[in-house]
């Protein structure tokens, strides 16, 4: 989660993990990243087998499995980051190991650029997403810059691939190789004489690598203070980045009530049920009147939403189930479905297998689809809600 100071981050993160990350209504509330866990849905394809399924590492709610996915909450940033200004470089230093990132963003536009309260309507919150890449674009290009030409001259002297090149100097910024060649395809560049580029050139570079490597999503946060004309204004100016209004204090509101039972509530609802009424103070009953008519508005709080389109549509990742087991689902303890991973669309088999336990990987021979019970290569491409059993040497 990333953005300026005091647009709802440390909200937002909370709403997600239930943590208690502090929030407080003041630029830079958050000093240091704020780690957790907070879960995106897939259905369960355990109704296919007509058994209950037996969760290890993602629970299944009627049929809807909760999978883990690591979440950082960033302190904020301001324009001039990467020259040191606000946190800085400790800042940009906290998003190297990131695979993408939800920008919170106020739709309301009452935070000036360094976080301060302001008027709604005051700014522009197409601008924050325009800086906030500029900021990032300047970081990669000050990486790759630091005594580049002199190393560059040594790359085409010695004819050395310019992608292992790259690779060596953005080592720490979890940039694919895959990436890094993409980008290289997609930036007018001299491939053959690196030594000659210019700043502008590692700045195209630098822009094309965010594209390729960190795909990012807007959270429309404060949807609760704004309109639909300011949503679609936004999405207008930052197209083809996908907006998401977001109320992050709804969420994090009926997500604690639903944990101590004052409601039901699922993530990504569109409604919520008070269990008893005569259980909620005046204040209580007025707050969650107030957020029943941002449900109706807005049709969710969007939070949940936000973060599912983060994964499966701008990271395209894939949940697959591995088992022991392909006719009954089952691992080598008989617990049906247990584990569900996720995964880059198109992952292959083998891949898979690596990410079960090393040895599978390495000793891998075959696959078997779970619903066909065809054999499947190593480098079969996996589809989404895949059932597969491994199968390896000794």
């Amino acid at each position: 989660m990333v953005g300026k100071p005091n647009v709802g981050k440390s909200t937002f993160f909370n709403a997600l993990t239930l943590l208690d990350a502090p929030m407080a209504p003041y630029p830079f509330t958050t000093i240091a990243p704020n780690r957790g866990v907070g879960a995106v849905r897939a259905k369960c394809p355990h109704p296919e087998k007509g058994t209950p399924c037996t969760p290890g590492n993602a629970k299944c709610v009627d049929g809807t499995r909760w999978i883990p996915v690591n979440l950082v909450d960033v302190p904020g940033l301001v324009p001039g980051a990467h020259l040191g200004k606000g946190l800085g470089h400790k800042f940009l230093d906290d998003l190297r190991a990131a695979d993408g990132f939800v920008q919170i963003v106020d739709l309301s536009g009452a935070t000036d650029a360094e976080g301060r309260i302001d008027s709604p309507g005051a700014h522009d919150p197409a601008e924050e997403v325009g800086w906030l890449e500029e900021e990032m674009v300047a970081w990669i290009a000050e990486v790759l810059g630091r005594d580049f030409n002199r190393q560059a001259r040594t790359v085409e002297l010695e004819g050395r691939k310019l992608e292992e090149f790259l690779a060596q100097r953005l080592t720490g910024l979890s940039i694919a190789p895959t990436a890094i060649a993409s980008a290289l395809r997609n930036t007018a560049i001299d491939r053959a004489h690196p030594a000659h580029w210019s700043a502008e050139d590692l700045a195209r570079l630098g822009r094309e690598l965010l594209r390729e490597s960190k795909p990012r999503l807007v959270a429309a946060n404060k949807c609760d203070r704004s309109s639909r004309a300011q949503e679609n204004a936004l999405s207008s100016a930052i197209a083809p980045i996908p907006v998401v209004p977001t109320g992050a204090d709804a969420e994090l509101t009926l997500r604690r009530a639903a944990r101590a039972g004052l409601v039901e509530y699922r993530p990504g609802d569109a409604e919520f049920t008070v269990r008893d009424p005569g259980r909620l103070s005046p204040p209580q009953a007025k707050a969650l009147e107030g957020i029943r008519a941002i449900l109706a508005t807005w049709g969710s709080t969007g939070v949940q939403a936000a973060l599912e389109r983060m994964v499966y549509e701008r990271l395209r990742m894939i949940v697959v189930y591995p088992v022991e087991d392909e006719t009954h689902w089952t691992d080598g303890q008989g617990r049906v479905l247990p584990d569900a991973l996720l995964v880059p669309a198109e992952t292959t088999a083998r891949a898979v297998a690596y990410r079960v336990h090393t040895d599978l990987g390495e000793h891998f021979i075959r696959a078997i689809d779970g619903r066909t019970h065809r054999a499947l290569a190593a480098d079969h491409p996996l589809g989404p809600n895949a059932v597969i059993r491994i199968v390896a040497r000794k």
